[in-house]
């Protein structure tokens, strides 16, 4: 049961009405508040320093198009591939100082005002020219009041310089041009930043950023006070980032260039010394042509073979024809051929010799004696031609025994060299190797050389410029539109959540909800503030507000009542100070002036306050009746300006009121009341502080229970909770 209406209670709402009737009382605290708002944001847009947004946009070249070319090669070799790393280079300070020093930043012009200083870079009426600076590394400014358009003062010094003059202080030497026809103001600050300190500002100020994500064109900003600072700023950088580029690649490119040409000279060294080797090689070892020598050897190895072979032929043919010619069976016979014998001596005196030994066959043949003389002139003609034929073939052997002796001598000598060929192949190829490697190298780089010459003369930025910087005509800060909303946001938000923060906190009874969240008790009705003087405000003739709501009440009653003829209504509280007294007094007034004989009985016995708010007269009262001073048609007190009501007051304020409710002449003054008045109101004391209420309860018919905004706590709604669904009292 509990659990449902918890359920029933969370489920239930404020309305818009609700809520609109809840903050409007508030209406006043929430028009300051905007008013307070607005006001701020306009002394905020008015004195803040405007920013506007220069931007830039370049792109990347991409490296995916490369292709196998060699040529191609070399130029794409300028194109990037990590678009992040270069755009922290863009965001580097080292990168930075170069357009701070390139644009000539360091120096920075501001007009002082009242409240704040502008940037006014770019159209600043004088210009600082720095002769000399003490000390480069530190900042400094100087402030310049002029005092007419052609004098001024220097940092508030008494000292007054004219235009054109130079000065000196602390910082350097300095001297101030003015344009002519340029009017200047009365206060400036110029201010000098070294190139190191001031590039970190600059460059965290600036934002690289893709037009669209994951493309290749990006966006290069920088939000700052002074558009035309900002769009030198951009551009320098721009400009800056392609010639640091092109810096770094040809700086690269002659580090290779020097690497190639040092290499080029080593290996050259190399060469001549590997060429000489070579040579001295050759030289040494009389070597052409390897392959052909080689071919030459064997010929000659062949060739003295053959020759020597032919020689000892030649020999053997001597050694014949000596044979034969000592052989005394040959004396007087015909020599055979020269048999091969080159030799001219020899070939002459065998055709002498066979021409005698035929002259002598012949005579002998014709018949002459051997003691012939003819024949014996021919025997020693014949016998000293062989002689000389024995010494010319000893001539002839020896002449082929030399021969011989030669061609062994030149056969044994390429056999030598044919035998030590393959160590001097294998040393002549080590040394053509060599040289055929540095010549190789040496081939390469001189190729590199040329490409990387190529690649110098052709290197471009990683980057194309697109678009150079321009600024925004409006601010990008302050948002005008933006501030004045959000203060109109503010005006109405911090209020209302102060509001609702103290709503919060609250544990006291403001609203209609914060009784129906609590208790499913019905809400008879509700009674607003009264500002009048007396307590009992309904009359035949008052139409205002508060009356016509006690009329709203009774109305409202009738239904709880539920045709009961001669009702008792008991009007209680939580605690004292709720207003019990004046809603049970304006409750019996409604009700006399619907025609009913109402009494009203101030049964609040420990602290009554009706009688005194009525401003009636003290008399006899309850307590009076109920120790037997007094008889019940002596109590009530009639109220003036009303026909049928009356007022039964508490009487004298007893010790120990608890007790005397509890005796029997209260049923019997009750009784009495029925039969004497059409209705009858109990004023009673809170049920919240004593058990009064609870003791009279038995004799009512009804009972309304009074909350108070501002003063009911809502942890007493639960008690009303409590009694609404115990029956502890009738019909709550």
């Amino acid at each position: 049961m509990e659990t449902q209406r918890n359920t029933t209670n969370d489920l239930s709402g404020l309305t818009i009405r609700d809520i609109f009737f809840k903050y409007v009382r508030f209406l006043p605290v929430f028009l300051v508040s905007v008013a307070l708002s607005l006001l701020a944001a306009y002394l905020y847009l008015r004195y803040t320093t405007p920013i506007y947004r220069a931007t830039g946009t370049i792109t990347f070249i991409s490296d995916k198009s490369r292709s196998g070319d060699k040529f191609n090669e070399i130029f794409i070799a300028n194109q990037t591939n990590d678009i992040e790393a270069e755009m922290e280079v863009l965001r580097s300070s080292s990168l930075m100082e170069r357009v701070v020093t390139k644009a000539k930043l360091q120096t920075n012009y501001y007009a002082v005002g009242k409240i704040k200083s502008l940037n006014i870079y770019g159209s600043n009426p004088f210009e600082l020219v720095i002769n000399k600076i003490k000390d480069s590394s530190r900042y400094f400014s100087l402030n310049v009041d002029f005092l007419n358009q052609g004098e001024f003062r220097i940092n508030n010094e008494k000292q007054v310089y004219k235009t054109g003059d130079t000065f000196e202080n602390v910082y350097g030497v300095f001297k101030i041009t003015k344009p002519e026809n340029t009017i200047v103001g009365k206060e400036y600050n110029v201010s000098w930043t070294p190139a190191r300190m001031l590039a970190p500002t600059y460059a965290g100020m600036i934002r690289v950023s893709p037009r669209v994500a994951g493309s290749m064109i990006h966006n290069i900003s920088i939000d700052i006070s002074n558009p035309a600072l900002g769009i030198d700023i951009v551009n320098n950088l721009i400009d800056e980032y392609q010639i640091v580029n092109i810096e770094y690649r040809n700086k690269t490119t002659a580090q290779t260039l020097d690497f190639i040409g040092d290499r080029l000279k080593i290996l050259e060294k190399d060469l001549d010394s590997v060429e000489g080797k070579l040579l001295s090689f050759r030289q040494q070892y009389d070597i052409i042509d390897m392959d052909v020598q080689s071919k030459n050897y064997f010929d000659i190895v062949s060739q003295a073979d053959k020759q020597v072979n032919e020689e000892r032929v030649s020999l053997k043919v001597i050694d014949l024809i000596e044979e034969y010619l000592s052989d005394k069976n040959n004396r007087y016979e015909k020599v055979p051929s020269s048999l091969g014998i080159n030799n001219e001596v020899f070939q002459k005196l065998i055709g002498e010799y066979n021409l005698k030994v035929v002259e002598r066959k012949t005579l002998i043949d014709g018949g002459a004696k051997l003691q012939n003389v003819a024949i014996k002139n021919l025997e020693n003609q014949i016998e000293e031609t062989r002689l000389d034929i024995f010494e010319a073939l000893k001539n002839s052997r020896k002449l082929y025994q030399t021969i011989i002796d030669d061609v062994t001598v030149k056969g044994v000598s390429a056999r030598s060299e044919l035998k030590f060929l393959p160590q001097k192949t294998k040393e002549l190829l080590e040394i053509e190797r060599e040289k055929d490697i540095k010549q190789t190298l040496y081939k390469l780089l001189l190729q590199k050389r040329e490409e990387t010459a190529m690649s110098k003369a052709s290197t471009i930025p990683n980057s194309k410029i697109l678009s150079y910087a321009v600024a925004n005509s409006s601010p990008i800060k302050p948002n005008r539109k933006g501030i004045q909303l959000l203060a109109f946001i503010l005006g109405l938000g911090l209020p209302a959540m102060f509001i609702f923060f103290i709503e919060i906190i609250n544990d006291k009874i403001n609203t209609r909800y914060d009784i129906e969240k609590i208790t499913d008790a019905s809400i008879l009705g509700e009674v607003g503030h009264s500002y009048s003087s007396s307590s009992m405000v309904v009359s035949k003739t008052n139409r205002s507000m508060v009356a016509e709501q006690f009329r709203i009440v009774r109305s409202n009653l009738q239904y709880v009542l539920n045709k009961i003829e001669k009702p008792v209504i008991l009007v209680t509280s939580s605690f004292s100070g709720e207003g019990k007294s004046f809603v049970t007094s304006n409750l019996g007034g409604v009700m006399a002036l619907a025609g009913k004989k109402t009494v009203i009985l101030e049964f609040d016995i420990r602290k009554p306050k009706l009688i005194s708010g009525l401003k009636l007269k003290v008399t006899n009262g309850i307590t009076s009746f109920l120790v037997g001073k007094a008889r019940p048609e002596e109590l009530p007190i009639k109220v003036p300006g009303f026909d049928n009501l009356f007022v039964i007051g508490c009487g004298p304020v007893p010790p120990n009121p608890s007790e005397l409710l509890l005796d029997s002449r209260v049923e019997e003054l009750f009784s009495w009341l029925k039969n004497n008045f059409d209705a009858v109101v109990i004023d009673t004391a809170p049920v919240g502080m004593v058990s009064d209420a609870m003791t009279l309860g038995i004799f009512s018919d009804a009972t309304l229970y009074i909350v108070r905004q501002g003063h009911t706590y809502k942890k007493q709604v639960a008690l009303i909770d409590e009694f609404y669904r115990e029956n502890k009292l009738p019909k709550i």
